[in-house]
């Protein structure tokens, strides 16, 4: 299924996701984040839209 992100650096962007993964969320490669080289983490709301909610520093992956 593909979702599109809302908010943060990868705001607009349509990506892939596994509908039956039991822990829905992903974390994109960005070197538009607060951390250059990490990845921003997205996660669907109550409502299912995909939301912003940090950027991960490159080690904490």
């Amino acid at each position: 299924m593909r979702v599109e992100l809302h908010g943060g650096p990868r705001d607009g962007w349509v990506v892939p996701v596994d509908r039956d993964d039991p822990d829905p969320w992903t974390a994109i490669i960005s070197d538009y984040g607060r951390y250059p080289g990490g990845r921003s983490l997205y996660s669907p709301d109550t409502g299912g839209t995909w939301r912003w909610i940090r950027d991960l520093r490159p080690d904490e992956m």
